[in-house]
């Protein structure tokens, strides 16, 4: 759905780059600071990555966010192969985060809040296999963590048909071209015009009550 505004606004940005260089989370913060100690990876597909990047990046605990395409076999596709929907891959987010200020259970929940659990067929008005939802998990806990949460999601009654997102083993990260990365900041007026006219925003405040 997004492919034929991708190359009008490609060139811009281009242009802009050498003149320059949401959600329910645990706490409101700032990607990029991390506590002594390992960090750790959460791998997830909301549909658009555009609209996926910025919850993640102001949760509490969250050091980085990429955005890219995993769940195919084509090894460093491009945008225009995974848009094709033949790739097997779907847009994605991977978040490296501090363990020690936000745990896997809170992204996990930052996910939930910022996609439409039970749409099957891709998110909003992107409809593809590209945009189809997913939990991608690097561990036997994450995989717990994440069908646990899929299970309490479902059995809330918030929702009356089933949970959609998938539960499946991360694999290879491909990230997604630089003009992606960090859209809504580089872009803000086209991005939050796409998130509010693709329906992804109001389906958040009515369902979630979170205002963008």
């Amino acid at each position: 759905m997004r492919k034929g505004i991708i190359l009008a606004v490609t060139m811009a940005m281009l242009a802009a780059a050498g003149l320059a260089g949401q959600g329910k989370s645990p706490a409101p913060g700032k990607a990029g600071k991390a506590t002594e100690g390992k960090l750790e990876t959460a791998t997830f597909a909301g549909g658009c990555f555009w609209c996926m990047q910025p919850p993640f990046d102001k949760t509490r605990g969250v050091v980085s966010t990429v955005v890219g395409y995993t769940g195919g076999k084509e090894k460093n596709p491009t945008y225009e192969q995974v848009s094709s929907g033949r790739t097997g891959h779907r847009e994605s987010i991977q978040v490296t985060f501090d363990p020690a200020q936000v745990t896997y259970e809170q992204l996990v929940d930052v996910f939930w809040h910022n996609i439409n659990p039970t749409q099957a067929d891709g998110q909003f008005a992107d409809i593809g296999p590209q945009y189809r939802t997913a939990i991608f998990y690097r561990s036997e806990e994450q995989k717990r963590i994440a069908e646990e949460s899929k299970a309490k999601l479902g059995k809330s009654g918030k929702f009356s048909k089933p949970i959609a997102a998938e539960i499946l083993p991360a694999g290879p990260f491909y990230p997604a071209e630089e003009y992606h990365q960090k859209y809504y900041q580089k872009n803000p007026e086209h991005y939050h015009s796409y998130a509010v006219g693709s329906g992804r925003y109001p389906f958040l405040e009515r369902t979630w009550g979170i205002k963008k």
